[in-house]
């Protein structure tokens, strides 16, 4: 059976694979702006929380990025990196109107080629968006702690998250 996310109940699918843990962290090329792009490998070598959202734009998503923010304060050893497939304009208007602060929580956009979002499993293709997920990924590169939100519109478990960051 294909994978599938939800958003208000209705399926939408999911594709590329469903990592799990323990699980070899793949590499992918994000844009940091409209011109730059980088490997997520830049960030190899520590704890890396990958926060997976559909647009910036929405509640949920604001939320859980503005909680991400809060959170990276209290563990600087672990680098915070929000993933969107919002343009990095509108990225880059959203962290300022919201105060995040951009040295501790990076955000990155996939807009270009969605490669993150087929490498990951989180590309909602008919949408053109990511699904909401969230991945600990450790120094080593592999997979630590993968969470698909079943419902696209719900949070997720900050709580797992945080803990296998520390761990």
């Amino acid at each position: 059976m294909a994978r599938q996310t939800t958003l208000r109940g209705n399926p939408l699918p999911l594709e590329g694979p469903e990592l799990k843990v323990g699980d070899a962290a793949p590499d992918a090329k994000l844009a940091k702006n409209l011109v730059d792009e980088v490997q997520l490998s830049a960030y190899k070598g520590k704890t890396r929380i990958l926060s997976v959202v559909p647009s910036l734009d929405t509640p949920v998503c604001a939320m859980q990025t503005k909680r991400f923010n809060e959170e990276a304060v209290k563990l600087p050893d672990v680098a915070f990196i929000t993933i969107s497939a919002d343009l990095p304009m509108a990225q880059a208007r959203f962290c300022g109107a919201e105060g995040i602060d951009k040295e501790k929580l990076i955000v990155l956009s996939d807009h270009r080629s969605m490669d993150f979002g087929k490498k990951y499993g989180t590309l909602v293709s008919p949408l053109r968006v990511e699904s909401r997920a969230v991945f600990v990924i450790g120094a080593d590169d592999k997979v630590k702690y993968a969470e698909y939100v079943p419902e696209i519109a719900n949070h997720p478990n900050y709580d797992a998250v945080l803990a296998a960051a520390k761990s």
